[in-house]
């Protein structure tokens, strides 16, 4: 397995190194991972996999599923109890970027909030850099 990444605030009490985790997700996002996985009967073992892939408006799109195991070459950051799933050239992209959710006015959905992102689309869901 690759590198693991922990991230959860509760780690830094026992003698565990903790590193910065590349990516943050919020409160309200946790909440509706865990419960998308509890309508859907998704095992608590499947971790979250965040990436990016080239398409949409605006040159790169991201992407969010369930997966059961990490691939070669993923980094796992684990934030209050759930395991994201993050492969290398994804991560180069996503430094830094904090997975939000909404459910206001405007829809619902995952939001990402990316620095890295020198443009973006009406949609939300795609960006250059």
């Amino acid at each position: 397995m690759d590198d693991v990444i922990a991230a959860e605030p509760h780690v830094a009490e026992s003698n565990v190194a903790t590193a910065p985790s590349p990516i943050t997700i919020t409160e309200k996002a946790l909440a509706e991972v865990q419960k998308i996985k509890e309508q859907n009967s998704i095992p608590d073992s499947y971790g979250l996999r965040v990436g990016v892939r080239g398409g949409g408006c605006s040159g790169l799109s991201y992407t969010l599923t369930f997966d059961a195991e990490m691939r070669e070459g993923d980094k796992e950051v684990v934030l209050e109890g759930v395991h994201l799933f993050i492969d290398s050239k994804s991560l180069f992209y996503l430094m830094g970027t904090e997975l939000d959710y909404t459910d206001g006015l405007n829809g619902r959905g995952f939001v990402f909030n990316n620095p890295n992102a020198a443009k973006t689309c009406g949609c939300g869901s795609s960006f250059g850099v």
